[in-house]
């Protein structure tokens, strides 16, 4: 998941949430997820990883940069043979085939997605190994299993900004005292620090984010940094490290759009005109706010105390 541009909420909300309130909504993740495996395929790398990759070397592909960008995350972890890891938002398996490989763990992935689930379960069931490998149809509201360690990659947008609280409630309750979570999120400024940011208000940038947020991720909250530190603590977790990736996710979308542009054919037959521009749009556009610091990429690691 990448490119949520929205203003990040100021605050957060205290009202409980009602059951109806917590429902997964699979529509709207659907949408942009189960668009066409084909089309994303075009100008995504081989193991289809939809996150900013850490260019730890300049001469890296974009396949290197995403091995890179997930052992990064998994290495923060400490994971150990024999753990179970919980991926919330798992797309199409990527992490969770080099947890397994690299450390030898159980796996359990959650995705709204039905084209994800379907790719990351075949994915796992071809792996040479006797750990549990599990992608689940379903939204993190519905899981409440104990497991030892949890990663997220760019999953946290999705959510409104009313769930941020309960979804740090709910990973430090499935996790052990001293269990470790690495999320890692794309991040916004509120628009009245824009300009003490050097980041002037102007109508074009408006209409991105508001393009964003109806044509690209519906439903969707990008964070401040704020809020992911604030509502972590409030659910009893210690933030060691956060480590930013600003330049690696521009030259990610960049990259991104560079195959899908080379790809124009395939792309127009896999969907249609309309959303090729769309999508180049919109990756372009990212790019730029990354350039210019208006969207920031944290990877942020939380010890349950």
């Amino acid at each position: 998941m990448t490119g949520r541009t929205a203003e990040p909420p100021t605050g957060h909300d205290t009202t409980p949430p009602t059951a109806d309130d917590m429902k997964p909504h699979f529509e709207e993740v659907q949408a942009h997820y189960d668009l066409s495996d084909v089309f994303f395929g075009l100008f995504q790398d081989p193991s289809r990883t939809y996150s900013c990759a850490y260019y730890e070397r300049d001469d890296m592909t974009l396949a290197e940069a995403q091995i890179a960008k997930i052992d990064l995350a998994l290495g923060k972890l400490n994971l150990e043979p024999g753990m179970t890891l919980l991926d919330i938002g798992c797309g199409w398996g990527s992490v969770l085939q080099r947890a397994v490989e690299k450390y030898d763990v159980n796996v359990v992935g959650l995705t709204l997605s039905r084209n994800q689930c379907k790719f990351a379960q075949e994915l796992l069931d071809g792996l040479d190994t006797e750990r549990s490998r599990r992608i689940l149809l379903r939204g993190w509201e519905q899981f409440d299993e104990p497991v030892d360690r949890i990663i997220s990659i760019e999953a946290i947008e999705a959510f409104p900004q009313e769930r941020y609280a309960p979804f740090f409630k709910m990973c430090s309750s499935v996790l052990p005292e001293g269990g470790r979570f690495v999320l890692q999120a794309i991040l916004g400024h509120p628009l009245k620090k824009w300009p003490e940011l050097g980041i002037p208000i102007v109508m074009s940038d408006l209409k991105f984010m508001r393009f964003i947020a109806k044509e690209i991720f519906p439903g969707g909250s990008v964070p401040g940094e704020e809020n992911i530190v604030e509502l972590s603590a409030e659910a009893g977790f210690t933030l060691e490290q956060t480590q930013f990736l600003n330049k690696d996710y521009a030259r990610t979308l960049d990259t991104w759009a560079e195959a899908l542009e080379a790809h124009h054919d395939e792309a127009v037959a896999a969907t249609s005109e309309e959303v090729y521009q769309r999508y180049m749009k919109y990756l372009t556009g990212c790019s730029d706010f990354f350039t210019r610091g208006i969207s920031e990429l944290g990877q942020f690691t939380l010890v349950k105390a």
